[in-house]
C-alpha cells in the first residue's frame, strides 16, 4: 500500500492528480515529518477510506508514532474547529465573534509533536475544509516561526491533491455502486 497504489486506482481522466501525487511525494520544500504529516492529515480530512489507508501506510514509513498521532490530531481538531470558526466568520451577526467557543481544544497547546508542524498540518486541513479564519490564524503562527511562504504553499498543494484524489475515488466508488445496483 502506498501513494503508487492510490495513483493506480485513479482513472485516466484525472492523470494530472496522479502526476501531482508523484511530484509532491518527492517535494523537498518540507522536511519529512512536515510532508508526510501533511499527507496523513489531509487524507483524513478527505475522508476516503482507500486514500486514508494507503497514505497512512506510506506515512508510517516516514513518521514516528507521535507524529502519526499528531497528524491525526490535527485532522480531528480541525474537523471541529473549521466548522465552528467558519460559522463565526460567515454569520451576519458578529456577536458570535465575541462569544467564547467553549469547545475543548487542548491538543492545540500540547500536540505531542513540534508545534509548528502541527500548525502546518492544521493549516492544510483548514484549507481543505474552507475555513478562512483558521487558515489566517495558522498561517500567522507558522510565519512567525520561520516557515516560508513556499513551504506553506507546498503543504496546501499536498492538501489540494490529496483532497482531489479522495473526491475522485469517492465519486468513482459511488458510480460503480450505482451501476451495480442498476444491473442487479
Amino acid at each position: 500500500m502506498s501513494i503508487d497504489t492510490i495513483k493506480q486506482a485513479i482513472p485516466d481522466y484525472a492523470k494530472d492528480i496522479k502526476l501531482n501525487l508523484s511530484s509532491l511525494a518527492n517535494d523537498e520544500k518540507l522536511n519529512e515529518q512536515q510532508l508526510w504529516g501533511t499527507f496523513l492529515a489531509s487524507a483524513m480530512a478527505g475522508g476516503n477510506a482507500f486514500v486514508i489507508e494507503n497514505v497512512a501506510a506510506a506515512s508510517a514509513e516516514h513518521l514516528s508514532a507521535e507524529a502519526m498521532n499528531g497528524a491525526k490530531a490535527a485532522a480531528s481538531i480541525m474537523a471541529m474547529n473549521n466548522i465552528y470558526y467558519r460559522f463565526v466568520h460567515l454569520a451576519s451577526n458578529k456577536e458570535y465573534q465575541t462569544m467564547p467557543a467553549g469547545l475543548r481544544m487542548n491538543v492545540i497547546g500540547n500536540p505531542g509533536v513540534d508545534k509548528i508542524d502541527f500548525e502546518l498540518w492544521s493549516l492544510a486541513v483548514s484549507a481543505i475544509n474552507g475555513c478562512g479564519m483558521c487558515i489566517d490564524a495558522h498561517e500567522k503562527q507558522i510565519l512567525q516561526h520561520g516557515v516560508t511562504k513556499d513551504q506553506i504553499q507546498a503543504a496546501v498543494k499536498v492538501a489540494s491533491v490529496v483532497q482531489a484524489a479522495s473526491a475522485i475515488l469517492t465519486a468513482e466508488a459511488a458510480m460503480t455502486a450505482d451501476s451495480q445496483a442498476k444491473a442487479a
